[in-house]
């Protein structure tokens, strides 16, 4: 009865601070986090912003509510919103994080606010602008200068946003993080002495002060991290931890001998890559931890409770043994307990019966969803048309992406050869996929994932190379995210021969979708090909398009890239958000790397399909 009223006493309060009524006071105190004085135990969801289209944050969040949490947590990902260097963008899409929060509060959710400035998430880059790979001198997450002097910029810009909404301000906001799993990166990178580790994160953490948050703080590491990633002012707190009195035993001899205790990402699924099975974990297990943390009062953060979409290019990568670079699916859904068009699922059913109360709302009603049975698809021409309008830059040797100051997307790299030549040829610095054409003819598909660098390859008289590399997105997490550039970034080589002069590098960012409107249809099977239709709709909903026919691409809808397909899976349709389309005419555009043949529909389904691999073509076993 106790908790029931206090939980109801903490909405009202919550309510009537969103009303601009109450401010509140939040500590970490007596072994506690304290609440206007009283001690709360934080039931937490993990869900970000930049994965959720901004017409659908407060679905998701009171889909949150209605779970039984009482605070939602969010990395902040810098590249998402400084734009450019120097330009921030904190307005358009889903990039206004203040009304985020402003909207988590009105749903009676405190906030904990994760800035980084590395975040990982399977991110793009973990959450660092590609450009600063470009800065002089610069070392990410190093004690250096250039590096220091652009995380103090974007604290600095992000504090503009949310200082209002800080709980010492009146917010929600009542925890920010202290950069992210830095015992992680000190493990993997023991090349750095640990003096020089210190001095990085002592510095960062310095500076969310210095900037103005004033707002308790925490670090978060694996148990066994602590040592490298605890910062002397921050709570310690483990992720992944299931053994309570581990959790304890690790957060005294680290705070002084005493708690609170809580896992910071308690994970109700994991994180999926191509051509790799999908990751599940039982709603029985993770029901089962949860009432092992609620019983033994170790507060908790679900990573993730909603996972949502990797939209265009902002999934990341990572790499094993196997495999010199791993990338993120399109699908952010993490086996969540809310899926990943914002459904609720057994495992959500299971862990509202555990946490709600007399006081917590009813689930929302799920979002309408539709089918399109057949869209039909009226111009198809060759990427080579839009490239043919493109003025090349020309150099000695292939420039990478960063070289051509560009972030994402596609380089079409070009080569006429005066003399034949033929033999191996090697790209060992291929980053990450292309295909390679003599004359416009497909001669391999090359890539990092299977690391297949090579093929055999014959270039007659007058004849030219080209090689279509795309970016799959940048290391997010290990010791090589230091080393994070796109392109062709070694050698050219052919029968041992270094190939040099003369190389054409045609950009094709895709930050837009491709008009087409004025290019005549003339793909062919085997060649990169753009496709584009329109269809009607009576009524809007949300929809999964249904890639299953494809090889491998982007897709553009009403001028939004809603992400990759890969025919490999496990991920076989794309998401798309109702909001995004309109009652009446819509556009689609459909960039296909591989066009092993000509296509002439594309169709959506009303569920989606995330676990169905299958063989690629390309792998060398």
């Amino acid at each position: 009865m106790k908790k029931s009223l206090f939980i109801l006493s903490v909405f009202f309060l919550l309510a009537g601070n969103a009303a601009g009524q109450t401010k509140h006071s939040f500590a970490i105190r007596d072994s506690n986090f304290m609440l206007d004085g009283k001690p709360i135990q934080i039931h937490s969801g993990e869900m970000h912003y930049t994965r959720i289209p901004k017409e659908y944050w407060r679905h998701r969040l009171q889909m949150m509510k209605a779970m039984g949490l009482n605070a939602v947590a969010t990395y902040v990902f810098w590249n998402y919103h400084e734009t450019a260097s120097g330009v921030w963008d904190f307005k358009t899409g889903n990039r206004n994080i203040a009304e985020y929060i402003r909207i988590a509060q009105e749903e009676g959710l405190y906030v904990i606010l994760r800035p980084g400035p590395y975040v990982c998430a399977e991110w793009e880059f973990g959450g660092y602008p590609w450009f600063l790979q470009k800065v002089p001198g610069m070392v990410i997450r190093g004690n250096n200068k250039p590096y220091l002097a652009a995380t103090k910029s974007y604290f600095t810009a992000l504090y503009g946003q949310v200082k209002d909404l800080l709980v010492t301000n009146g917010g929600p906001i009542i925890m920010v993080q202290g950069e992210n799993e830095f015992g992680s990166y000190v493990a993997q990178r023991k090349d750095i002495p640990i003096e020089e580790h210190k001095k990085y994160s002592a510095a960062v953490f310095q500076q969310l002060k210095d900037v103005g948050f004033n707002v308790p703080f925490f670090t978060s590491d694996g148990s066994w991290l602590f040592a490298e990633g605890a910062l002397p002012g921050a709570l310690p707190t483990a992720n992944g931890e299931d053994d309570v009195d581990k959790l304890k035993e690790i957060v005294n001899k680290f705070n002084g001998g005493k708690g609170p205790y809580m896992v910071a990402e308690f994970y109700p699924g994991w994180l999926d890559h191509w051509a790799e099975p999908f990751s599940k974990v039982s709603a029985q297990e993770v029901a089962k931890q949860t009432k092992k943390y609620l019983d033994a009062g170790v507060s908790f953060n679900y990573y993730m409770v909603h996972g949502g979409t990797n939209f265009g290019f902002t999934s990341g990568a990572n790499y094993d043994g196997n495999h010199d670079i791993q990338p993120d699916l399109t699908s952010y859904d993490y086996d969540a307990p809310i899926s990943e068009a914002g459904w609720a699922t057994e495992k959500y059913n299971a862990l509202r019966e555990l946490l709600k109360t007399s006081e917590t709302p009813e689930v929302p009603e799920k979002i309408n969803v539709i089918a399109i049975p057949e869209i039909k698809l009226t111009k198809a021409v060759t990427l080579e048309s839009l490239k043919n309008k493109i003025r090349p830059i020309n150099n000695e040797k292939p420039l990478i992406f960063e070289e051509l100051n560009q972030g994402h997307g596609y380089v079409w790299y070009s080569k006429k050869f005066k003399q034949p030549i033929s033999g191996k040829l090697q790209l060992n610095g291929l980053r990450d996929y292309a295909i390679v054409y003599v004359n416009g003819q497909k001669v391999a598909e090359l890539n990092s994932y299977y690391k297949n660098y090579e093929c055999n390859i014959e270039v007659p008289f007058n004849a030219t190379l080209d090689i279509v590399v795309e970016n799959m997105g940048r290391i997010n997490y290990g010791a090589k995210i230091i080393n994070s550039t796109k392109g062709i970034v070694s050698p050219v080589i052919i029968n041992g021969e270094t190939i040099t002069g003369d190389w054409n590098m045609y950009q094709l960012p895709m930050d837009k979708m491709p008009n087409l409107r004025d290019v005549k249809n003339n793909a062919k099977a085997g060649q990169p090909a753009l496709y584009q239709g329109t269809f009607n709709l009576s009524q809007k909903g949300d929809t999964f398009l249904d890639m299953r026919d494809w090889g491998k691409g982007i897709v553009f809808v009403n001028g939004i890239n809603i992400g990759r397909y890969w025919s490999v899976g496990p991920q076989q349709t794309l998401y798309l958000p109702g909001c995004w389309l309109n009652e009446g005419i819509n556009e689609i555009v459909i960039f296909e790397q591989k066009n092993d043949k000509l296509q002439t529909i594309v169709k959506s389904i009303e569920t989606p399909i995330l676990e169905d691999l299958q063989p690629e073509k390309g792998e060398v076993k």
